[in-house]
């Protein structure tokens, strides 16, 4: 097996995590809020690294194995989570967190990726963990993932949600009766 078969899969999950990791150190202008709480983004970050550790192993064990068409779609993966995750980054402007945070003079996003769906972020998480899955051929390490990774999401779901209620009331419950959380399933309501 010629090297770069072992090399760019391993390569391309690491630079995947590595710009994720760089992205948490992001230095932002913010005003900040009141954090809700603080245990979900930890859970996230040892789901990333879960995967990534456990795709690389797993990956190895099955003898590097290379499979071409899997890496391209994971690198199609990858790139529109990056893509999604810097669009909703982008809409959300001063008002984005890594935690449940609700800021004195926050407002209501609905433009950009959430004209589609309520949580574009945590969709462009999921493309994220699928991505290391298939660069590295490692299904395993994506289903033991996904076992701290989907019950994190749904607390964090929860706690969002219910913040998101509390500060914007009945125009936020609207959003959620028209507006998908997670996967765009329909098409955006013009309001």
């Amino acid at each position: 097996m010629n090297n770069w078969a072992i090399i760019l899969p391993i390569a391309s999950g690491l630079l995947i995590y590595g710009l994720r990791m760089a992205e948490l150190g992001t230095k932002r202008e913010i005003v900040p809020g009141p954090v809700r709480e603080t245990a979900t983004l930890r859970l996230f970050i040892l789901a990333g690294a879960l995967m990534l550790a456990g795709a690389i192993v797993e990956f190895l064990w099955r003898g590097g194995t290379w499979h071409g068409p899997a890496f391209l779609a994971g690198w199609v993966l990858a790139l529109a989570s990056i893509a999604l995750r810097r669009r909703a980054i982008a809409a959300l402007g001063h008002f984005w967190s890594l935690h449940v945070e609700i800021r004195p003079n926050h407002q209501f996003v609905r433009s950009g990726p959430f004209r589609w769906l309520r949580h574009p972020t945590y969709l462009s998480m999921f493309l994220e963990l699928f991505a290391g899955a298939l660069f590295l051929n490692a299904p395993g390490a994506l289903a033991i993932s996904l076992l701290i990774f989907v019950p994190t999401l749904l607390w964090r779901l929860r706690l969002e949600e219910a913040a998101l209620v509390e500060k914007f009331g009945d125009a936020y419950r609207a959003y959620q009766s028209n507006t998908p959380a997670l996967f765009p399933y329909k098409w955006p309501t013009i309001k």
